[in-house]
This record gives structure tokens, sequence and C-alpha cells, in this order.
């Protein structure tokens, strides 16, 4: 894998996402994992978006959101998931840090 992937190992963020968003990008995709209220209670959501421009200026069309549990594990689901959609779709994230 390359440098550029999130390393589970050294991924611990439950604490912090439980206060703040976490925000971070990989070599032209953005993501944001945060806390969010839901009927089951407290949950994980992780969102990808394209670079450049950041979470608020992005028109929801080209965000992709997935939700897990608000837990180590689910940080580690959210993980495998972000690593997931950058790998699947590096040409897309790739085009959109091109063009800017």
């Amino acid at each position: 894998m390359g440098g550029e992937m999130i390393d589970k190992e050294k991924f611990h963020v439950l604490n912090y996402v439980k206060k703040e968003e976490y925000t971070a990008s990989m070599d032209g995709m953005r993501y944001m994992l945060k806390k969010k209220e839901t009927e089951e209670g407290a949950q994980l959501e992780a969102v990808v978006w394209p670079e450049p421009y950041c979470y608020a200026k992005t028109g929801e069309e080209q965000k992709t959101r997935r939700v897990f549990p608000l837990s180590d594990e689910g940080v580690s689901q959210a993980a495998d998931w972000l690593n997931e959609q950058y790998v699947s779709r590096k040409q897309y994230w790739e085009q959109t840090k091109a063009v800017y």
C-alpha cells in the first residue's frame, strides 16, 4: 500500500470525532469523519468528496457518505471504507486534482 493510505494502527480518532469533525485528504480525495445523531443513537459518519473545495463549498452530489458504529471498531471499518474509496476511485480523484 502507498504512503497515502490510512494506517489503521495509527488512526486513533474516536475521541476526537466524539467532540469535533475530523477532516483530512488523500491525494485528491478529501474526507471527514463526524459524530451523527440518529434514531439509533450516535453513529460515525464518513464522507468523501473531491478536492479542491472544503466540505461546505462542495455540492452534495459530489459527496459519498456511509455510517458506521461510533466505536473503535467503527473507526476501523470507516478506515477500510475510506481506503477502498480512495483505491477504487483513484482515477477520479486524480482527475479532479489535475483540474486545479
